[in-house]
């Protein structure tokens, strides 16, 4: 019981020290907790997809990643042709801000987004981004991999951490309401989120 609950608090530490930094996936997770637009699908998809990833890297996928680099090389051109799509869609929000407001049952209203339109983005945010194959298969699989028997407790801590940290920020976000009632803070948001799709799509491709 004693190594369950330690590879269960390391799989914890570990998977939270790799999602929580700045990245598309989180900026998207943040803007649409913030407008409070299909949040609970949003946090939903990220924490299961996360749990999808790490468990087949503990079963040993990271050997098969391995095997044909060709697949993230591939990856990493439609995912890095994604993000700067979105980039440049946040640069066109930001030159026409919005701001929040309020409806009478608490959701953010004015330019929302459609369900499907969040769904497959939050997928295209989370699949097509080579990073999460080399990080959460490979990384953690083979971190896992060390604790023997008790490898899939380190799959369950890393698991909890992903749905810990998406709730946070997805339901969380709702706190900064009052400070994106204002169109500046709203382009601020879009500017700061259009240099990160920009940056990291542009690094994907050059980089393979």
């Amino acid at each position: 019981m004693d190594a369950d609950i330690v590879a269960a608090a390391a799989g914890l530490g570990t998977g939270l020290s790799l999602i929580v930094a700045i990245g598309a996936q989180n900026a998207f997770v943040l803007r649409q907790g913030i407008r409070r637009q299909h949040v609970p699908a949003i946090v939903g998809i990220c924490a299961l997809s996360d749990a999808v990833l790490i468990a087949l890297g503990v079963a040993g996928l990271g050997a098969l990643v391995r095997g044909f680099p060709g697949v993230i090389t591939a990856v990493a051109w439609i995912g890095g042709a994604f993000l700067v799509g979105y980039g440049l869609l946040a640069a066109r929000r930001a030159l026409r801000p919005g701001r929040l407001v309020e409806g009478p049952a608490g959701a953010a209203a004015g330019g929302g987004g459609s369900l499907a339109s969040s769904v497959l983005s939050c997928l295209g945010f989370t699949w097509l981004n080579p990073h999460v194959y080399l990080d959460t298969v490979l990384l953690l699989g083979s971190v896992a991999a060390g604790y023997g028997p008790a490898r899939w407790m380190f799959a369950l801590g890393a698991a909890t951490g992903s749905v810990l940290w998406f709730s946070g920020l997805g339901f969380g976000a709702r706190l900064l309401g009052p400070v994106f009632a204002r169109p500046g803070a709203w382009r601020t948001l879009d500017l700061l989120i259009a240099a990160t799709m920009l940056a990291m799509g542009v690094a994907l491709v050059l980089r393979t």
